[in-house]
C-alpha cells in the first residue's frame, strides 16, 4: 500500500523555522483525509509550494484514519572540528522537529530540521505489528510557481555518464531522467536553491526527473536494482539497465531514511560556503585517532617501473608533496574478472616494468611518502577482505577505488561498508567515477575524496569547470585530477588557472601533475597515459608545492556560474586565492576586506603572460596588501590567476 503526503488545509499544518528566522518549512496534515504535505519558505517567499512524499510498500498498509500521536521539538547548536574540510569549526545549528503520525494501524514519523543553512527532512518507520523487515519505494514531487532554470547533468541512460556528465543550463521543465544531486535552481538574483542528500550510506540514491505534479514540478526517485553491471572499458559508463519498477529499498525496522535536503542562500557563493550542511547530517566521526589520516597531494606514477616510483619519491619529498600512486595495470588488466590484485602481474599494455613492490614501499617509508594503489571494483569486491591486510604488510597507505558500481541500495551498502573496513586497516580512500558524496566523509574521514565530476581527465575548459565549482563541489570533495604540463591544458584553458584549481576544487587528496612525471622518470612510450610530459624547473610550480589540501577557512569572493570564479581559503595565517575565467576576457576586482584588520601581508601573484618566457607562460609578481587593499586584474579568455598571501614580517 502507499503512504501519499500531499496538499491540505493550510490551517493544520506544524512548522519549523531555522534559528535565524528566515527559513521555515512548514507540514501540513489533515486528520480525517490522510493528507500531508510540505512547503518551504525563504524571507516569507514561498521556495517549494505544497509538495507530495510518496511511499509504497506492501508489507505496510499505510491508511486509515491519521492521526499526531505526539510532536517533539529540539534545538542542538555545537560547533564540531574537523581536519579534512573547507572549514576547520563546523558550526551545526538547528531545529528540529519531530511528528509521530498513525495511519490506521500504521506508524510513520517525520522529522524536520531547519538550518540557517537551509532545510532537510527523513522519514522513519518504526517497529511495528511485528513486522521486522519492509520492501519500499520513494516519490517526492517538488513544486514550484515557475520554470526556474536548473544546472542539470545529461540524462541517465547506458552508455551516458551523468555524475561526470556535462552541466547544462535549461528550465526545470525540461529536465530528463537521472538529474544528478545536487541539483541547483536559480529562483532570481538573489535567491539560488539545490536539492540534495545526506547520509546515503544503505539505501537506494535519488536523482531527479521531470515531474507531472503540477505545471513546474521536480521528480525525486530512487534507483531501481541492477543485475550484472556492464561498463564502457574506457570511460566506465554503465551499459546496462536498471529495473525501475518495483521496490527500491529493503529494510529491517526500525529505519530512518536518508536525509532529503533543500540548500538555500542568496547566491551560489553563499551555497558553497555553507555546503557543510551536508557534513552535519551525517554522524560524527567513528574514527577515534584520527591522527593517521593524512591529507596531501598525490602524483600518480606513470611508468609503473621501480624506477619511475623512486624518481616519483623523490619529486614529491622536493615539492612537499606526500603520496604517489600506482594506477591500473599494476595487477593485471583492470577490466578483467580474473586480474588478481593480491599479486603484482603488470597489464602489458601498461608497463613492461620491471616493478618491485616491496621496495617502492621500504623506499617511500624511508623518505615519509605513502603508496596509494589503484584497485578496480571488480577485484575490490571479489578479494577485498583479502587485500586489506596484504597491503597493510606491504604498507600500502590507501586505496582508490575504481569503477564502482553506483545508484541501487546493494551498490551504496557495499560501497560504504568497504570504506569502514579500510578504515579497520588505516587506510584512506579516493572512490572514482561516478560515485557523488552525500557528507559520509565526517563519519569515516578516511574518505578523503572522490570523483563523481567531469574533471581534466575529459580535458573540461574552464567554462565547464566554472559550472562544477558551484554544482558539484556542493556536495563535497572532488578529485579533479589537475594536470599542467599535458597539452591538454592548452584545449581547458592556462597555466594559471590550472594553478588555481587547487583551491578553487576542494580536495583533501589533490591529485596534481596527472599525466606528467619527474624529470628523472625514465621514458616511456609503452603505456596507455596520454600525453605524457616530464615535469620542468618552473619557479611558478612553487605554488603547487606551497597550496594546502585542507582549510580553516573559505570565502567565495566571485561566483558567476560558467563565467568567473574566485575563491579565498585560509589555512592558519596564510591564504591562498584561486581565480578561474571564462570564454570572455574581464577585469577582476579583488576586495581583500577578509584579511585580518591588524596584520600586514605580503602576496605572490601569479597570472598568465605570453611575453614569459618560459614552457608555461606565468608570470610572478609581489604585491602589499592589507584588509583594505582592492586590486583590479585584466584576465584573459580561459586564463586564472593565484595569490599566495603571507604575513609580512
Amino acid at each position: 500500500m502507499s503512504l501519499v503526503l500531499f496538499a491540505c488545509k493550510a490551517s493544520d499544518k506544524t512548522e519549523l523555522v531555522s534559528p535565524d528566522g528566515t527559513k521555515t518549512i512548514s507540514f501540513f496534515y489533515d486528520e480525517n483525509s490522510n493528507n500531508l504535505s510540505f512547503s518551504i519558505q525563504y524571507d516569507n517567499q514561498d521556495v517549494v509550494l505544497p509538495s507530495t512524499l510518496e511511499l509504497f510498500s506492501k508489507e505496510i498498509e499505510f491508511s486509515g484514519n491519521l492521526s499526531i500521536l505526539k510532536v517533539e521539538n529540539s534545538t542542538v547548536n555545537n560547533v564540531w572540528h574537523s581536519n579534512f574540510s573547507e572549514l576547520s569549526n563546523i558550526p551545526d545549528h538547528y531545529n528540529q522537529t519531530k511528528i509521530y503520525l498513525k495511519l490506521g494501524e500504521a506508524q510513520i514519523n517525520l522529522i524536520g530540521r531547519a538550518y540557517n543553512e537551509g532545510i532537510a527532512f527523513a522519514y522513519e518507520i518504526p517497529e511495528q505489528n511485528n513486522i521486522s523487515e519492509i520492501g519500499l519505494d520513494e516519490i517526492i514531487h517538488y513544486n514550484f510557481d515557475k520554470d526556474y532554470p536548473v544546472w542539470s547533468t545529461p540524462k541517465r541512460e547506458p552508455g551516458k555518464l551523468t555524475a561526470q556528465g556535462e552541466y547544462k543550463k535549461i528550465p526545470l521543465s525540461q529536465l530528463e531522467a537521472g538529474a544528478e544531486r545536487p541539483l541547483v535552481i536559480e529562483v532570481n538574483d538573489s535567491l539560488v536553491v539545490a536539492l540534495a542528500e545526506a547520509k546515503l550510506v544503505d539505501y537506494a540514491r535519488l536523482s531527479f526527473n521531470k515531474g507531472t505534479s503540477s505545471k513546474y514540478s521536480i521528480l525525486s526517485e530512487l534507483d531501481g536494482k541492477m543485475g550484472e553491471q556492464k561498463q564502457d572499458t574506457i570511460s566506465g559508463a554503465i551499459i546496462s539497465n536498471r529495473d525501475s519498477e518495483g521496490v527500491k529499498v529493503h529494510k529491517k525496522l526500525p529505519f530512518q531514511s536518508p536525509w532529503r535536503v533543500v540548500m538555500i542562500g542568496k547566491s551560489h557563493g553563499e551555497l558553497l560556503e555553507n555546503n557543510y550542511i551536508l557534513q552535519n547530517l551525517n554522524d560524527p566521526s567513528e574514527i577515534a585517532d584520527e591522527s593517521w589520516i593524512k591529507p596531501g597531494k598525490v602524483l600518480r606514477e606513470t611508468t609503473l617501473t621501480t624506477q619511475g616510483a623512486f624518481a616519483a619519491i623523490d619529486f614529491v619529498v622536493e615539492h612537499n608533496m606526500q603520496y604517489i600512486m600506482f594506477d591500473a595495470g599494476w595487477y593485471g588488466d583492470e577490466m578483467k574478472n580474473e586480474s588478481d590484485a593480491t599479486t603484482v602481474a603488470l597489464d602489458p599494455k601498461r608497463s613492461k616494468g620491471p616493478l618491485d613492490m616491496e621496495a617502492v614501499t621500504a623506499y617511500g617509508k624511508e623518505r615519509g611518502i605513502g603508496l596509494i594503489l589503484y584497485v578496480n571494483r571488480r577485484a575490490l569486491e571479489k578479494q577485498l577482505d583479502e587485500i586489506l591486510p596484504l597491503f597493510k604488510t606491504w604498507g600500502i597507505a590507501g586505496i582508490k577505488f575504481g569503477f564502482v558500481r553506483v545508484g541501487d541500495q546493494e551498490a551504496t551498502a557495499w560501497m560504504h561498508e568497504a570504506i569502514k573496513k579500510a578504515a579497520d586497516y588505516g587506510m584512506i580512500v579516493n572512490v572514482h567515477d561516478e560515485y557523488r558524496p552525500t557528507g559520509f566523509s565526517r563519519t569515516y574521514p578516511n574518505l578523503l575524496t572522490q570523483e563523481g565530476i567531469r574533471g581534466d581527465e575529459e580535458t573540461v575548459p574552464n567554462a565547464h569547470t566554472l559550472i562544477s565549482m558551484f554544482t558539484r563541489t556542493l556536495a563535497g570533495a572532488s578529485d579533479n585530477t589537475i594536470c599542467y604540463y599535458s597539452t591538454r591544458v592548452d584545449a581547458m584553458g592556462s597555466r594559471a588557472s590550472q594553478l588555481a584549481k587547487a583551491v578553487c576544487i576542494f580536495s583533501p587528496l589533490q591529485f596534481l601533475y596527472w599525466y606528467d612525471k619527474p624529470a628523472a622518470s625514465p621514458e616511456k612510450k609503452d603505456g596507455l597515459w596520454g600525453d605524457t610530459r616530464h615535469i620542468g624547473n618552473e619557479p611558478e610550480l612553487e605554488f603547487f608545492d606551497n597550496v594546502p589540501t585542507t582549510w580553516d577557512e573559505t570565502r567565495v569572493l566571485e561566483a558567476e556560474m560558467g563565467a568567473l570564479g574566485v575563491i579565498a581559503r585560509r589555512k592558519g595565517k596564510e591564504w591562498f586565492i584561486g581565480g578561474i575565467n571564462g570564454d570572455e576576457a574581464r577585469k577582476a576586482v579583488l576586495d581583500f576586506s577578509f584579511l585580518d584588520p591588524n596584520q600586514t601581508y605580503k602576496a605572490k601573484v601569479y597570472t598568465d603572460d605570453e611575453t614569459i618566457k618560459t614552457r608555461t607562460r606565468v608570470k610572478i609578481e609581489t604585491a602589499k596588501l592589507t584588509k583594505d587593499s582592492k586590486m583590479e586584474l585584466n584576465v584573459k579568455s580561459n586564463n586564472g590567476f593565484a595569490f599566495h598571501i603571507k604575513v609580512n614580517k
